[in-house]
């Protein structure tokens, strides 16, 4: 991860099209990697939902059937899948006692046992592949003064549809009630729903790391039910 983090900035962040850090020094060598970056702790964490989704849009139509054979060193989708799926199978045995987990989304992680790795594998049928951040979520956007949007931490870049960083956008960060707005600035996403299985999982296994009914864990239990309301509408 980061080996890929380190050649994103040295060979597709000079070329990629969205506003980035600055990056001073990108370097592997025996010892690991180094990277130096530009200080935007001065910028807003997070950005508008909606305006978020318009600088994933323009990335993923700007890569668009390029990114994968541009840098064929990047991590395609499902990749380590049998070891989500193994990782998923585990916690979510311990998972079902929680109390802040929907009748809904307690039904999609009992169907996702035993098959996390075609959840995984399904996603690359979510829409043409390109050139994918891996980990959109607000953690990772800032906004500055004047409104420019970065994005930051690009160890999961990866070769994938776009639909995938739309689909954690909204599960990480986004309140179930704007979810349509943003998908509509996003440009649309018809297939957003086949790469929804395989980030509910991501969004399981984030929320497993949360106390039982904390405020984190309420919130993200909001989010994971529009989610699992969602894929219920389409199967």
């Amino acid at each position: 991860m980061f080996r890929a983090e380190v050649r994103f900035y040295q060979e597709i962040a000079p070329v990629v099209g969205v506003r980035v850090p600055i990056c001073h020094r990108a370097e592997i060598g025996e010892d690991g990697t180094l990277l130096v970056l530009e200080d935007l702790s001065a910028w807003r964490l997070g950005a508008e939902p909606a305006a978020a989704a318009r600088v994933l849009s323009n990335m993923h139509r700007r890569w668009e059937g390029q990114a994968h054979r541009r840098w064929p060193w990047l991590r395609p989708m499902g990749a380590a899948a049998d070891l989500v799926g193994d990782l998923f199978d585990r916690v979510w045995q311990t998972m079902v006692a929680r109390k802040d987990l929907t009748q809904q989304v307690r039904g999609v992680g009992d169907r996702l046992v035993g098959h996390v790795v075609d959840a995984e594998r399904a996603v690359a049928l979510a829409g043409p592949v390109t050139l994918a951040h891996g980990d959109a979520s607000m953690q990772n956007l800032r906004t500055s003064p004047q409104g420019d949007i970065a994005l930051l931490d690009w160890e999961d870049v990866s070769a994938g549809p776009g639909a995938l960083d739309l689909a954690w956008l909204l599960l990480s960060s986004v309140e179930p009630g704007q979810w349509d707005e943003v998908i509509a600035a996003y440009g649309g996403a018809d297939e957003l729903n086949v790469a929804m299985p395989a980030v509910l999982v991501q969004g399981l296994l984030t929320m497993s790391d949360s106390p039982d009914e904390s405020t984190e864990a309420m919130a993200l239990a909001e989010r994971l039910e529009e989610a699992a309301r969602r894929i219920s509408l389409t199967t």
